[in-house]
């Protein structure tokens, strides 16, 4: 998926150039009737089964409202937005779409997607937002999207493996240096069989919650980096310390194991993403995943507002749409019904309208994901800028030298001078 996301990122930018439209947006009508005939376009990605449920939240809504027609199509998540580059083009884009946050940035600057504030309380409610959760679909201080579900950065651990292997439960929420030492002596215990974690480095968004500890972003509101040289030359240190030791698992072995990680194949008690990943290893580990737990990650700075909720997906209106203000009725319906709730359940992730989660019937699985989020309730801060342009492409390189680093094939100094290169070409695009 991620390489799909790079693809597609890589003429997005040429093709969105085209799509700007100017004047502004004129606001809801005030002679809307929702009693009169209207057709609308709906896109989502997906498959088949998402595809049923998108079927039954709509004829719920034609419950609701008769006269609105819902006509939805879905497509592969990179066919979608294939798809999504040729409309916006041509001023043509689906009146109500599935939207996805590395996106949002592109075609809310090219003022393709619908200014919602002016349809917020009246035909979208927000009461079972969370402010910082209303904030994510913002960019340049205009509302374009609003998000379907969350997830939060966290830590997984595999607690049937660490008893297996003899060691203590890491208790969640520590230092770095107290996560290290955990992770040796998993590691020791499981005698070159089990390991620890991965190499945490390796990752951006570890880089991210250290950066948001002392106050910063990636990148600001403009686009700009808010690190230095210095900083990630620092972090990136860290991570040769911590591989030094042996409690990580090796990168060659890694490699070995693709493309499932060191987690899924069993082989690591622990491994820090998104809090959403769990379905996925629970498919990996199968008859092992009973011991799949949620925690914490760890802290840089005590009291810090490092964690914050990311959109799992998120719902947009298009500028271009003949009919806002019933788009903006369809919208409120699929994220904030409790309908709506118990049709999806968790198929487009945790709902981030607890109206809309008041509907679903949470698995084992979801519920220790609600659990998780709700613990970090401390540790939240606002969200960060929405993703750059080019976003998943800087994502890539960190991770790709993160793996250049594991090996041994390029140093330190060497990595952080390739990663700013990269970046800087990216960002001037």
């Amino acid at each position: 998926m991620k390489r799909f996301k790079i693809a597609i990122a890589a003429v997005a930018s040429a093709a969105l150039l085209l799509a700007g439209c100017g004047g502004e947006p004129a606001g809801p009508s005030a002679d809307f009737d929702p009693n009169a005939p209207v057709t609308l376009d709906l896109a989502f990605w997906g498959n088949d089964t998402r595809a049923g449920f998108y079927k039954n939240a709509i004829a719920k809504f034609n419950e609701k409202y008769p006269k609105i027609t819902v006509n939805s199509t879905f497509l592969p998540f990179p066919e979608f937005w294939e798809k999504r580059q040729i409309e916006a083009a041509g001023h043509d884009l689906p009146d109500v779409m599935q939207f996805d946050y590395a996106y949002l940035r592109q075609y809310s600057q090219n003022r393709l997607l619908l200014d919602l504030k002016p349809y917020l309380g009246k035909y979208i409610k927000t009461d079972g937002f969370a402010e910082s959760t209303l904030g994510i679909g913002v960019v340049n201080g205009v509302t374009t999207a609003l998000p379907i579900g969350t997830n939060a950065w966290a830590m997984f651990t595999n607690t049937a493996l660490v008893t297996k292997a003899g060691a203590g439960a890491y208790a969640g929420g520590t230092s770095w240096d107290e996560y290290a030492t955990w992770m040796g002596s998993v590691a020791k215990a499981g005698g070159g069989s089990v390991w620890g974690g991965t190499d945490p480095t390796g990752r951006i968004q570890n880089f991210e919650i250290s950066l948001r500890a002392n106050g910063k972003n990636l990148f600001d509101d403009a686009g700009a980096p808010q690190f230095s040289k210095a900083e990630l030359a620092e972090f990136w240190g860290r991570g040769a310390q911590v591989r030094g030791t042996g409690a990580t698992i090796p990168t060659k072995r890694l490699l070995e194991v693709a493309p499932k990680s060191g987690f899924g194949a069993g082989l690591t008690a622990s491994e820090l993403t998104w809090d959403n990943f769990g379905a996925g290893y629970a498919g990996d580990l199968g008859a092992d995943a009973s011991g799949l737990a949620l925690t914490a990650p760890p802290v840089t700075k005590a009291g810090a507002k490092d964690l914050y909720l990311k959109p799992s997906m998120l719902h947009a209106i298009a500028a271009n749409s003949e009919h806002p203000e019933a788009s903006a009725l369809l919208v409120d319906f699929l994220l904030n019904s409790q309908e709506a709730g118990a049709v999806f359940g968790t198929n487009r992730g945790l709902p981030a309208s607890s109206t809309h989660l008041a509907g679903v019937k949470l698995d084992p699985l979801s519920q220790k994901i609600l659990d998780y989020e709700t613990s970090i309730k401390d540790r939240l801060g606002a969200a960060p800028p929405v993703p750059v342009v080019g976003y998943g492409s800087i994502e890539e390189k960190f991770r790709q030298l993160g793996e250049e680093l594991g090996l041994g094939t390029v140093t330190v100094e060497q990595a952080v001078d390739q990663f700013f290169s990269e970046m800087d070409t990216i960002l001037k695009k």
